[in-house]
């Protein structure tokens, strides 16, 4: 069992950075790869980021490729989104999940309760 808590998310304007955290507790957090997704309202959870539990293969969805940067530092079990150059569309409840990796939610077995990301314009 892997159990994650998200932080960070918050209101900025368009332009800004924010950085998200996943915090895992449980066993064998550094086997599982980690990923992160979003859900906007009135929309179905797509796909953000991920990256395996070595830290050799990385994805990113083309929207948030080259101003997000998933990170991981398994020693202290915690996973980060940098987000960069935000965007209005970026707007969604942001979540981290862990699994067997990829760019597929079905292959995540645990998921965190989200954090609220919000993008002005």
């Amino acid at each position: 069992q892997v159990q994650l808590v998200e932080s960070g998310g918050g209101l900025v304007q368009a332009g800004a950075s924010l950085r998200l955290s996943c915090a895992a507790s449980g066993r064998r957090f550094s086997s599982y790869a980690m990923g992160w997704f979003r859900q906007a309202p009135g929309k179905e959870r797509e796909f953000v980021a991920a990256r395996s539990w070595n830290g050799i293969s990385t994805y990113y969805a083309d929207s948030v490729k080259g101003r997000f940067t998933i990170s991981r530092d398994n020693p202290k079990n915690t996973v980060y989104l940098q987000m960069n150059s935000l965007k209005p569309e970026d707007t969604a409840v942001y979540y981290c999940a862990a699994g067997s990796g990829g760019r597929a939610s079905l292959n995540y077995d645990y998921w965190g309760q989200g954090t609220q990301v919000t993008v002005s314009s």
